[in-house]
């Protein structure tokens, strides 16, 4: 590991990561490490990481501020480089002669064409981790395709297909699911390759794709296709394979899991707790096979119990009777959960640097936390997202770069 970041105590300290990425799957990655305790360098163009205008780009919208920016790229630092021209290639060089991870979303063919691909900065630092994160992949027909998550992880990857019921409309999943989702699995990489890299001395190239995670997360299904080469299509809602493990919805108009998994036992309890045992003695219904092939009645007669209480008053009867269920929750659901608060999924994040130095800042909470916690080093936001450039000057004066030439450097446009 680089001699970087000495007074952070954080888990990944003294780890330095350049990140050139833009959007969310690439600085996704990268603000996990920051939150770890790495030195995370975001180089960006001069017009700054386009994420940043999120909202804009999207709707026309006026508003300046980006949530989602400030919350994959909070604790970095930023310069603004403009890797088209020799000098700000020559930055990045640099920059990466002096790193443990070089960390990049950029397409394949932008990489090779400014010097910056793998096989030329492996080439020149051995011991870099060269961590490449694209939509396709590095090889094959579409490497150099552009592609974000509802594209590659989504669409392409047949997760939207087995998430949609047979002659139903293919649903609009949540933005940067898929981009999360990689972000944590090149997180998985890179400690994988840094451990390899402490025992060999030898650093290494490691890659995955939108489209690669994107089949991973359905690999339940893809792997019965392949093994036994069939797929049950999608069932519609109301004809499950199992109506105990289904979505209903109570009187307020809020809808929970019932989570029956284990069919012949959770069958009893979960029929009591509706106020129907006599379910249990129906024919219809006597065995998981009879409830699968007569699942539309069973639903139908679930969702007319289920409409008689609100979720509220169901929660009680299902914890008091031991039925295993879970809410469907709204995003104004998850601020007022006490188990999601609980189980750490709000941090507070400073909106100014000497913030940093107070970890309540005032409020309880005003981020969303990284999904994993270590109990033998502090992790969380270090910082608030920085501006456009804005660590420049120091970033460069620490690679021994004089004031002369930083000016040289901004004035032929190389450096913002």
């Amino acid at each position: 590991m680089t001699a970087a970041s000495e007074t952070n105590s954080g888990l990944l300290a003294g780890v330095r990561v350049v990140e050139m990425g833009l959007w969310v799957a690439g600085p996704a990655a990268g603000g996990v490490l920051a939150d770890w305790g790495a030195e995370v360098i975001k180089v960006e163009m001069p017009g700054g990481d386009p994420m940043r205008k999120l909202f804009g780009a999207l709707s026309g919208s006026k508003e300046e501020r980006c949530p989602p920016f400030d919350l994959y790229n909070r604790g970095k630092k930023s310069i603004a480089l403009d890797v088209n021209q020799a000098d700000g290639q020559a930055l990045v060089q640099r920059l990466v002669a002096d790193a443990d991870v070089f960390l990049t979303n950029m397409r394949p063919q932008f990489l090779q064409r400014v010097g910056l691909d793998h096989a030329s900065l492996l080439a020149r630092y051995p011991r870099l981790v060269y961590a490449s994160l694209t939509a396709y992949g590095l090889e094959g027909p579409d490497r150099d395709a552009p592609g974000y998550d509802m594209a590659a992880f989504s669409g392409r990857s047949g997760l939207v297909e087995r998430a949609t019921a047979p002659g139903a409309t293919p649903p609009i999943l949540p933005g940067g699911l898929g981009d999360n989702v990689t972000a944590i699995a090149m997180v998985a990489g890179i400690a994988g390759a840094l451990l390899h890299r402490e025992r060999t001395g030898r650093g290494q190239l490691v890659s995955t794709s939108l489209l690669r995670t994107g089949i991973y997360s359905i690999g339940m299904d893809v792997a019965t296709r392949v093994g036994l080469g069939r797929a049950a299509p999608p069932p519609p809602r109301t004809r499950p394979q199992n109506p105990l493990m289904n979505t209903y919805c109570a009187s307020d108009g809020k809808w929970f899991w019932l989570v029956g998994a284990e069919s012949e036992r959770h069958w009893p309890g979960i029929a009591t707790a509706l106020g129907a045992p006599e379910l249990v003695q129906d024919a219809r219904f006597a065995t998981p096979r009879d409830r699968r092939r007569n699942a539309e009645a069973l639903v139908a007669a679930f969702d007319a119990l289920t409409a008689r209480r609100t979720r509220d008053a169901w929660a009680a009867i299902f914890r008091a009777q031991d039925v295993w269920w879970a809410p469907i929750n709204s995003v104004d659901d998850l601020l007022v959960d006490p188990q999601v608060h609980a189980c750490g999924a709000f941090v507070h994040v400073p909106m100014t640097r000497e913030q940093a130095d107070t970890p309540t800042g005032g409020a309880a909470f005003n981020g969303v936390a990284t999904p994993l916690d270590f109990s033998g080093a502090p992790t969380g936001p270090a910082g608030p997202p920085p501006q456009v450039g804005a660590d420049a000057d120091a970033i460069l004066e620490a690679l021994g770069i004089a004031a002369d030439e930083r000016a040289r450097l901004r004035a032929s446009g190389a450096l913002r």
